[in-house]
């Protein structure tokens, strides 16, 4: 079997490299603007190619990778920070990771690939639950984050805002056999030699098929024994509804 390939975005100290090589896949790339966060990972993941600051990246001119992977600024959708959401300067940013996938795969298109063989294949994204609330109407941003991750495989795509007004914790999006998005919020707290809490979105797209809840929801790729978000074929989207 071929070995996955990743590149990631807003990559840090190398935590999406770190998760990947545990997992049997290969990080390629990794775009990082801050000195001392490509020196860790320099030192960590010798092999990797560092292709310097998101903004002027053209992701049709970067090796081509199974999975791009991005944790894009948080401060802006953060409940602690001024709320500016995806408007600001900094959680803004968002829409950079969007470019670029978009960039990669129409490279990808035009080189003759099939769909399911176009890269990435797969999407993640992390931030923080604030992003959940941010925004105007209240939630406006994740909306919008699941409405670009969908329009990169389909351009007049709308993503309604959750009946009940808020959304749930964890969720997914399948549209036919060709394309899936499922969210979660994680806990730290429930990774052995982790001493802190720290809850975290984590949105997995599958480009090309339906493996996104598979790959998120999956208990036994998980440490500890976590009950399950979403039972399998009850989760609709922008909802949870048989979330204990």
């Amino acid at each position: 079997m071929r070995t996955l390939t990743m590149g990631s975005l807003f990559d840090g100290i190398g935590g999406f490299p770190l998760a990947a090589v545990h997992n049997g896949i290969t990080p390629v790339w990794a775009s990082e603007i801050e000195a001392f966060p490509i020196a860790v990972t320099k030192l960590h993941f010798p092999g990797m190619i560092h292709v310097g600051d998101i903004t002027k990246l053209n992701g049709a001119d970067l090796p081509p990778v199974d999975i791009i992977t991005g944790g894009s600024p948080c401060q802006d959708l953060s409940v602690a920070g001024a709320r500016a959401g995806l408007a600001g300067d900094r959680s803004g940013l968002f829409m950079e990771q969007i470019r670029v996938i978009k960039e990669m795969r129409a490279a990808d298109i035009q080189r003759g690939r099939s769909t399911k063989y176009i890269r990435p294949r797969f999407g993640v994204w992390e931030n923080v639950p604030g992003a959940f609330s941010s925004g105007e109407p209240k939630g406006e941003d994740f909306r919008i984050v699941l409405e670009e991750f969908l329009r990169i495989g389909f351009d007049s795509v709308y993503v309604p805002r959750p009946y009940t007004g808020r959304w749930e914790s964890a969720g997914r999006i399948l549209l036919g056999d060709s394309f899936s998005l499922a969210w979660r919020v994680l806990d730290t707290q429930y990774w052995p030699g982790t001493p802190q809490r720290r809850r975290r979105i984590y949105l997995v797209v599958d480009f090309g098929g339906t493996t996104a809840p598979t790959i998120l929801f999956d208990q036994e790729s998980l440490p500890r024994d976590h009950t399950p978000c979403i039972r399998a074929g009850k989760a609709v989207t922008g909802t949870a509804k048989d979330c204990p």
